[in-house]
């Protein structure tokens, strides 16, 4: 076969390893956070990693919240302004995460995954995980179920697919994303970013969103990096079918193409320069609150977000 995966149960928990034989292309996933850790190609005779991930699992288990490298945003993204929500004529407190006043990046992004099924064939390597949240947050004391399937294809592309069943008696509030960080080697003021936006996300001095879309349009023809500070969410421009992005310099690229189910876009350039969040967002930054993007499941409904990467 031309593809394979393998299991590596040598660590804290498990870590698969999706592989394209034909040209050492592979993916490397936690079962911890069901997180993507290494994103990797063969250019030259050398392996470049488009991912900035973790040393081990262990590592990532003391320092998921250093950044939330690569986590999965889920059941809400981002900032919740003051860790609270109204639902249903009552309010939550959520009291899982917070930085400063705010909590962030939902509740499951520390979670262990189970290992459904793995499958390879000549097209293809993918694997698929399962956490069921149980509700044990009192601040969202709603269970649901995820699914995740990591699926490798030929010409260096990843997709991941995210599904979520409202396990609740109970509809239930729901936002989804994920938190990677890219690299591509060097520095990111060297890079390049396009993607289809021309609204911005406005937000307060405290990155809660205000409720208005204000006119941005950088990036949009792409535009460099250099110098350029972001922590930005953006507003995907849905009537393109063109790659929502596209990160480059002088060695690689990196296509992400996100489908209709995440059409916000937040960005975030830490103070090291080596690095780009990139993150696939089904709404807005407190959406419990603002309403921007949210998602209602009623009992029993799925909902699925998809998106790739393809590594050039």
């Amino acid at each position: 076969m031309s593809f394979e995966v393998f299991i590596d149960h040598s660590q804290s928990s498990p870590v698969i390893i999706l592989k394209d034989l034909t040209n050492n292309t592979s993916a490397e996933i936690y079962a911890f956070g069901g997180l993507l850790n290494a994103f990797t190609i063969s250019k030259d005779g050398k392996n470049a990693n488009f991912v900035a991930g973790f040393d081990s699992v262990d590592d990532a288990k003391l320092n998921i919240t250093n950044g939330f490298k690569s986590a999965k945003l889920s059941p809400f993204v981002c900032r919740m302004a003051a860790g609270k929500f109204d639902w249903d004529e009552d309010t939550y407190h959520v009291e899982k995460f917070f930085l400063g006043k705010h909590a962030i990046h939902g509740i499951v992004y520390d979670e262990v995954y189970q290992i459904q099924s793995t499958r390879a064939d000549g097209n293809s390597a993918c694997v698929e995980l399962f956490y069921a949240y149980p509700g044990f947050e009192k601040g969202y004391p709603f269970p649901y179920l995820i699914q995740l399937l990591w699926k490798l294809e030929r010409g260096n592309k990843l997709t991941i697919t995210t599904t979520i069943t409202n396990a609740s008696p109970l509809a239930i509030p729901i936002s989804d994303g994920w938190h990677p960080y890219f690299t591509l080697g060097d520095t990111v003021d060297d890079y390049t970013l396009q993607f289809d936006s021309k609204q911005q996300v406005a937000f307060d001095s405290e990155l809660i969103p205000t409720g208005e879309l204000i006119n941005d349009e950088r990036f949009t023809n792409g535009g460099s990096l250099k110098g350029i500070f972001l922590d930005n969410c953006f507003l995907l421009d849905s009537k393109t079918d063109s790659p929502k992005c596209i990160l480059s310099n002088k060695n690689f690229k990196l296509l992400i193409e996100p489908s209709y189910q995440y059409p916000y876009m937040q960005f975030y350039t830490p103070d090291d320069r080596k690095k780009i969040a990139i993150e696939n967002l089904s709404s807005a930054p407190d959406a419990f609150n603002n309403k921007m993007g949210l998602q209602i499941l009623e009992p029993q409904e799925t909902i699925n977000f998809i998106t790739s990467y393809t590594a050039e």
